[in-house]
């Protein structure tokens, strides 16, 4: 018998590119690079060598491809935790991982500042009205 799905948001097997850390007092600090395998609006699946634990709050950017944003591929940084690991999926020592999102962003692009000119000329016709 399969177990029930869990899921309550559509998965879209895109594979991303995923750089993340650990966070918390007992967290390994370092910086870890990997691809996230798919993703939902509620968080994403990722595979890894890294040391996590079920339970474990993470921060992540996942450069999201073009048909996701629209436009221009970006990056978004999120916080997640671990929500379910899956140990015996691959045979070369990493793990699969579950997170759901608690929060995310995107940077803000800036467009270049527009220079002022500090003497503007004026853009109204100043000419004398005719008189008839």
């Amino acid at each position: 018998m399969a177990p029930s799905e869990r899921r309550q948001r559509e998965r879209f097997p895109l594979r991303v590119p995923l750089r993340f850390r650990s966070l918390g007092l007992a967290a390994d600090k370092t910086e870890h690079f990997t691809e996230a395998i798919n993703l939902s609006r509620g968080g994403f699946f990722f595979v890894t060598s890294a040391p996590l634990q079920v339970g474990m709050p993470i921060e992540a950017t996942l450069k999201m491809p073009a048909e996701v944003t629209g436009s221009q591929p970006d990056e978004t940084h999120c916080r997640a935790r671990l929500v379910h690991a899956r140990p015996d999926a691959y045979s070369d020592g990493r793990m699969g991982f579950g997170a759901e999102l608690k929060c995310f962003w995107i940077p803000i692009r800036r467009s270049p500042p527009t220079r002022i000119s500090p003497n503007p000329k004026p853009s109204l016709d100043l000419q004398p009205p005719s008189h008839k």
